[in-house]
């Protein structure tokens, strides 16, 4: 979590800043072999260099970025969720819980769909 040391320390809402640490925690723990980095600065997962999953804070909401393929493949289950969304990512409020099934479910799929890609980014 060193890696998020400094991004979290900017986050000025304290509630905000445990919510934001307590989801790259999971992350972190229930995917170890993702490598965890700040990129554009914003937190984010790879594997094998390729972007698996991104993070980031605002006044209102934790972003989540699983990149637009991700986001088409959930598209059901985000709605379900009840999070406002945009084609490239999920809005979870402060004041609404994490839907931790649903993250996992995101990053599992884009570390297998992405397997076989030697870009960072899908073409």
């Amino acid at each position: 979590m060193e890696v998020f040391a400094e991004f979290l320390a900017k986050i000025d809402h304290p509630q905000h800043r445990a919510r934001t640490e307590e989801v790259l925690e999971w992350v972190t723990k229930r995917f170890p072999n993702l490598q965890p980095k700040v990129a554009w600065n914003q937190p984010m997962f790879t594997d094998h260099g390729t972007f698996i999953i991104g993070f980031s804070a605002a006044k209102a909401h934790l972003a989540v970025a699983p990149e637009r393929a991700g986001m088409i493949r959930f598209s059901d289950d985000i709605k379900q969720a009840g999070y406002d969304h945009s084609s490239e990512l999920v809005r979870i409020r402060w004041d609404r819980p994490v839907d931790f099934s649903l993250l996992e479910k995101m990053i599992e799929y884009n570390i297998l769909d992405k397997a076989d890609c030697s870009t960072f980014w899908r073409k």
